[in-house]
């Protein structure tokens, strides 16, 4: 047993960053400026999918999900980190640390499945371009868009339901720079074997069923586009999709990254660059679509005269 146990712990230690006491004023500046540039761009991408009618259409419906994800998630994360940083003080309210459970676990449910669902929208688009408005309505991608929310939310409460439930020690030291989910059950005094079989069903299921499905797309992508004779055909087929093909490969890069880097209590450098890699994704996003995606730009030529202040 560690400590004295108690089930209704009024506050966690959260390690974060406060070790780094001599690059503060850097590591507060990074953040600061990843987090704003993800900030920007999310809420750019949000707007000309919005202002846009060009871009009324289901690919950049579910873009347009995607930024608001990568606009709630980093925010989130990384709410207490400038009070961390500065303060040293590294106490984070226990009904904070099971906000963050929940809201962290949410958004990535919510990620994993609608990276599946775009995977599937570009599968249709490529694959049966004559048959993609009747199979890819406006209609179905509300659906979807508000299932893949729902489920993600349902699927976050279970586990938070379940990490509620657990008894904990005085003084539980949380080694990373927010609650995380699996973080926050193994400090737990008692047995977790159920929550971590929570843990493992739902989380390889989903997980399983969303990468299946981003797996096979891309396989009936990548064989309809090597069916095409002509290049310049195969190219703009590919340039459809490969925006979302490299964001798929960075969330699933990071995310093994975060899970599988080396002991971030020990490692304050690794902590840091898990913080980094926390804001990168949506850090890189706005970029990833916008630099490879011509009727992007094409948006953004367009809303410059509105944004443009006339006297």
């Amino acid at each position: 047993m560690r400590g004295n146990q108690t089930s209704q712990t009024s506050e966690f230690i959260l390690l974060g960053l406060s070790d780094l006491t001599d690059f503060r004023i850097p590591v507060f500046l990074l953040f600061l400026f990843v987090y704003l540039a993800a900030l920007v761009g999310n809420l750019l991408i949000i707007f000309l999918v919005v202002m846009d009618t060009h871009l009324q259409t289901p690919m950049y419906f579910f873009l347009g999900n995607l930024s608001t994800l990568d606009i709630f998630s980093p925010s989130v994360s990384t709410s207490h980190l400038p009070y961390d940083i500065f303060t040293g003080n590294r106490v984070i309210l226990y009904s904070t640390c099971i906000s963050q459970v929940f809201f962290i676990t949410w958004f990535a449910y919510t990620e994993i499945l609608l990276l599946a669902v775009m995977s599937y929208d570009r599968y249709v688009a490529i694959c049966h371009p004559l048959r993609y408005t009747t199979m890819i309505s406006t209609y179905l991608c509300i659906q979807l868009a508000s299932i893949i929310w729902v489920v993600g939310s349902l699927f976050s409460l279970a586990h938070t339901l379940s990490a509620l439930s657990l008894v904990f020690c005085d003084s539980t030291t949380i080694p990373g720079l927010f609650c995380e989910l699996y973080q926050v059950i193994q400090q737990s005094c008692a047995n977790t074997y159920l929550s971590d079989l929570l843990v493992l069903f739902l989380a390889i299921n989903l997980g399983s069923i969303a990468l299946s499905i981003t797996f096979l797309s891309y396989v009936y992508i990548f064989k309809t586009i090597l069916r095409i004779r002509l290049k310049d055909g195969r190219v703009k087929a590919f340039s459809t999709c490969s925006s979302h093909l490299t964001v798929v490969f960075i969330f699933y890069g990071t995310a093994f990254f975060n899970y599988f880097h080396p002991n971030t209590e020990e490692f304050p450098v690794g902590r840091l660059v898990s913080a980094v890699y926390t804001l990168l994704t949506p850090f890189l996003n706005p970029l990833i679509y916008s630099l490879r995606n011509s009727e992007l730009k094409g948006a953004v030529r367009r809303a410059l005269p509105r944004l443009t202040f006339r006297p």
